[in-house]
């Protein structure tokens, strides 16, 4: 049962956030509270040491700090900052957080791009106008919804983190 749990509860909370935020520009709050709950769930099954629980919640205070401070400055959407800090928490202070960290910063500069791309489309083909979350995107006053790149990075670097370790 922690094996099933391992390898679907992240992944299934972490695709909800980038494609809720894809189609509505938000990540519900919930998604950030799951993740956190699911954390603890799985920290308490695997049995963690003291040492392990501060190794990850200093990984999640490490995002939280940064990404609180960017949302304040208007550089970040609230739900991208709990999302992030959300799953900076499962990875832990260490090499996992890094490689989610530079991820993240990779896709979201792809993301970024191709958006910018299709925003300088002067008028979108007719299949298009039916869809609302695409007409969102393609808004020049619309941000970026940057919880696919988190969520991209997050997917992307939890096969190799230390909670499959706990599967051999």
């Amino acid at each position: 049962m922690e094996n099933a749990a391992i390898f679907s509860v992240f992944p299934v909370l972490v695709v909800f956030a980038g494609a809720s935020d894809l189609l509505t520009m938000t990540i519900p709050n919930r998604v950030s509270i799951l993740l956190i709950l699911a954390f603890g769930l799985m920290g308490v099954l695997a049995g963690f040491s003291v040492q392990e629980w501060g190794i990850h919640l200093l990984g999640g205070a490490a995002v939280f700090l940064p990404c609180f401070i960017m949302f304040f400055l208007g550089w970040m959407g609230g739900g991208d900052a709990k999302v992030a800090s959300a799953i900076a928490l499962w990875f832990g202070f260490g090499a996992s957080l890094t490689q989610f960290l530079l991820l993240t910063t990779i896709y979201g500069m792809a993301l970024t791009l191709g958006i910018l791309a299709f925003r300088l489309i002067p008028v979108l083909p007719g299949f298009c106008l039916g869809q609302g979350w695409l007409l969102k995107l393609h808004d020049k006053q619309t941000g970026i919804p940057y919880g696919i790149a988190i969520s991209a990075a997050a997917l992307h670097t939890y096969s190799s983190s230390a909670w499959f370790d706990l599967l051999s």
